[in-house]
């Protein structure tokens, strides 16, 4: 049984920091494709940061240069330092994991935590 389990959301104020962590269990984040996604109230869920099991790492236009993606394969987690937060950035954060099974991508997700950016 697949689990993630979200934590390190919270309120913080304009320009400030956040680092979220995803602990994995029943997958190893080592060798599938793993990222964060978010939901801001009133829209759909979109991609923040992903990584594949080769290492291959991509985000969103909105977010470069400030969030940066990791995987601690020894913990079996992914984490999310999120940098220079703004308003926009408001939202529940999820934990993603799509895992090949018999050639086909099935998604995992976390229930999410919720990020407040807000002065």
């Amino acid at each position: 049984q697949v689990q993630l389990v979200e934590s390190g959301g919270g309120l913080v104020r304009p320009g400030g920091s956040l680092r979220l962590s995803c602990v994995a269990s029943g997958i190893i984040v080592g060798y599938v494709a793993v990222g964060w996604y978010r939901q801001a109230p009133g829209k759909q869920r979109e991609l923040v940061a992903r990584t594949t099991s080769g290492g291959t790492t991509n985000y969103a236009d909105s977010v470069k240069g400030r969030f940066t993606i990791s995987r601690d394969d020894a913990l079996n987690a992914l984490s999310l330092q999120m940098n220079s937060l703004k308003p926009e950035d408001t939202a529940v954060y999820y934990c993603n994991a799509n895992v090949n099974i018999f050639g086909k991508g099935v998604d995992y997700w976390g229930k999410g935590t919720l990020v407040t950016v807000s002065s």
